[in-house]
């Protein structure tokens, strides 16, 4: 049976799959949003792992917060906020490929240490 936990976290890696597809064929957009959504996704696993709180953005800083804290990890928030970058730039499109690039790998950071609280 798979848990919502399961559904973000599965969501998560499909998004940033599609995000590195995105930006191979050259959609910084799409790439973009996608980027973005697999850090919102994972957020959200690990909120509901928790029982907090995750529908809104509001939910996800907060989240993000409590996880530095308690990771004793400020750069959670850095990640994060690289990931709120990118979905600036879904809107926006002001973002390089280059600055793309460096938000995927961030956001890809904050994957792989969300992960591992669950693991």
């Amino acid at each position: 049976m798979t848990t919502r936990s399961d559904y973000h976290t599965e969501t998560a890696h499909t998004f940033l799959a599609q995000a590195r597809s995105e930006l191979v064929a050259g959609d910084l957009v799409q790439a973009s949003e996608k980027g973005w959504g697999a850090a919102a996704q994972i957020v959200k696993a690990t909120a509901e792992q928790r029982g907090w709180q995750h529908q809104a953005h509001r939910d996800l800083f907060r989240t993000i917060e409590r996880l530095a804290e308690e990771m004793d990890d400020p750069t959670l928030i850095d990640l994060f906020q690289v990931a709120s970058a990118l979905h600036m730039n879904f809107y926006e499109g002001s973002q390089t490929r280059r600055m793309i690039e460096r938000g995927l790998t961030g956001v890809e950071t904050l994957v792989r240490r969300l992960d591992q609280l669950s693991a």
